[in-house]
């Protein structure tokens, strides 16, 4: 597909061809417009919904501005609620937290993951887990 077809199916799904397709040269923009579609639109193991509150949480942790609009407004569009946005970042918060502090400390990894899978041993035998 030419540059001018790409852009035509891109502006049939957005009403406008973003700049940032604008910027991807002739030789892969056919190539980054397909994976971009079968990426962001098409269904999957993952609901759209939850697919995109990932989106807010990775864009977070990157602090990509440009990220952390497109995927919140897509979560909303996809009908995340307030809540479940913030409660995506603050998971995003805590999980990248931890992750800062037991990389640092340098914890025993395979300890770590016996702790983990005794752990997950217990809530599954406790009924806790769904």
């Amino acid at each position: 597909m030419d540059r001018k077809k790409v852009y035509k199916e891109i502006e049939e799904t957005f009403g406008v061809v973003p700049a940032m397709f604008k910027s991807i040269p002739d030789s892969s923009l056919e190539l980054e417009w397909q994976l971009f579609k079968r990426v962001q639109f098409d269904t999957g193991a993952i609901p759209n919904k939850y697919r995109e509150l990932i989106g807010v949480a990775l864009s977070a942790i990157t602090k990509c501005r440009y990220c952390s609009f497109y995927h919140t407004e897509l979560a909303k569009l996809n009908g995340a609620t307030d809540a479940e946005i913030e409660d995506t970042v603050h998971y995003a918060k805590s999980t990248a937290g931890w992750s800062t502090y037991i990389n640092g400390l340098q914890l025993d990894y395979e300890q770590f993951k016996k702790e983990v899978l005794q752990a997950c041993e217990h809530a599954r035998s406790a009924g806790v887990a769904k």
